[in-house]
């Protein structure tokens, strides 16, 4: 298409062009020819480039194609929330990697039964939290809200229950520094009570157990706060069957103030073993000598009885001994006089018995000893009565004297 113009003002950028219709049209000056001047006439050929209309329109299609793949196909993806321990007042959660795409992260909250408790701070590393100071045989609900530039993305729902005091489950030990015999030991008595053993210390580890105060180890359980307790605390919740404080067995903690208990289960076994023992057990006293003893015991001579006023330091009556005591002397002063009698044919089995020492009839004795104590306690009631006559006498005899006294005056 050619088109004629006439120019109007040429300008140092801009130059003036008339139609025939006299319309106004600006134009480049310096696409004119040097030689332009107002009033001269210019011939302008236009047409349409097919070839460069193509090549454009491909480029806007690749970038508008690219522009989708990286921003319109992938979206952030909702976090998924996990337990990984429990105990009896804390809870450890943790969630995969957080996958922005192409966006861009502004927060990562912890929802706990609906209400916010808190932002985890730099959640493009950390995967995991904890949650303490939670109440005992209780139920929880948690879940994590991802904010992006992209939108906003809710996790799944965790219901989580805390332990009860006999769930040892949940206890995760590191030991630190430690003797390898108790170290053998640490390790059967953490499987016996169905805890776990970290060999390094993590954020599920709940105490760190050690004899000496050293260590990396031992120095990152101090700066997570984790308590540093002594092997003792693990025979102290076996032996209590629950969870038990861990006061008395810190590091430098009394041992008088360690309380422990009896657990049911292992005082069973312990019967059993007690049981299935073979050793020899204690010996017993059998039933003759017992009445071997029975009989020295009433064969000594009794003693005669006190008297009930008689005080000490202050004289009082005396008591003489009864005619059966003194008869008895006398006739065991004949006896030791007499020779002693031949032995019988008939009787050399009751001798044997009498040499071996064999005792007689036990409830014999026993009667014999019976009735001679109450013989005692009959004379010694005798005598209390007769001292008490005795001090009633004196004391009408000091009234009647006190009586003839006020008379004759």
């Amino acid at each position: 298409m050619l088109v004629s113009l006439t120019v109007g003002k040429v300008d140092a950028g801009v130059a003036v062009l008339l139609t025939e219709d006299k319309r106004l049209i600006e134009f480049p000056s310096i696409l004119l020819p040097p030689s332009i001047r107002s009033g001269s006439i210019v011939d302008i050929t236009v047409k349409q480039n097919h070839s460069a209309e193509q090549q454009a329109e491909e480029q806007f299609q690749a970038l508008q194609s690219n522009i989708l793949s990286r921003y319109g196909l992938q979206a952030p993806s909702p976090p998924v929330l996990r337990l990984r321990n429990a105990t009896q007042t804390s809870i450890v959660l943790e969630w995969d990697p957080i996958q922005l795409a192409t966006s861009t992260l502004r927060s990562l909250s912890l929802y706990r039964n609906g209400s916010k408790a808190g932002n985890i701070p730099r959640p493009m590393d950390m995967l995991s939290t904890k949650m303490s100071g939670l109440a005992l045989d209780t139920e929880y609900s948690f879940f994590l809200v991802l904010r992006t530039s992209g939108g906003t993305y809710t996790s799944n729902t965790l219901t989580v229950k805390t332990h009860v005091m006999e769930n040892l489950t949940g206890i995760t030990v590191t030991p630190g520094v430690l003797p390898p015999p108790l170290r053998e030991t640490l390790e059967s008595a953490v499987e016996r009570i169905g805890a776990k053993i970290a060999d390094t210390v993590r954020i599920d580890t709940t105490h760190f157990v050690c004899t000496e105060p050293r260590g990396d180890a031992w120095q990152k359980a101090v700066e997570m706060n984790i308590p540093v307790v002594r092997p003792e605390w693990v025979e102290g919740c076996e032996r209590e069957g629950k969870l038990v404080g861990v006061r008395a067995y810190y590091l430098d903690a009394d041992p008088k103030l360690r309380q422990i208990g009896a657990n049911p289960s292992i005082n069973h076994q312990s019967r059993d073993s007690m049981a299935g023992d073979t050793r020899t057990p204690p010996v017993r006293t059998s039933s003759v000598q017992q009445a071997r003893a029975n009989q020295s015991q009433t064969s000594l001579p009794s003693r005669g009885p006190r008297s009930p006023d008689k005080e000490v330091g202050e004289p009082g009556p005396s008591v003489a001994p009864t005619p059966e005591l003194q008869q008895g002397e006398v006739q065991r002063q004949k006896d030791k006089d007499l020779p002693p009698d031949p032995p019988r044919v008939d009787e050399e089995d009751e001798d044997e018995s009498e040499e071996d020492g064999g005792p007689e009839d036990p409830e014999k004795q026993r009667s014999q000893a019976e009735s001679e104590e109450e013989s005692e306690e009959e004379k010694e009631n005798a005598q209390r009565q007769s001292s008490k006559g005795r001090t009633a006498e004196a004391e009408a005899g000091d009234e009647k004297g006190e009586d003839m006294e006020e008379v004759a005056l």
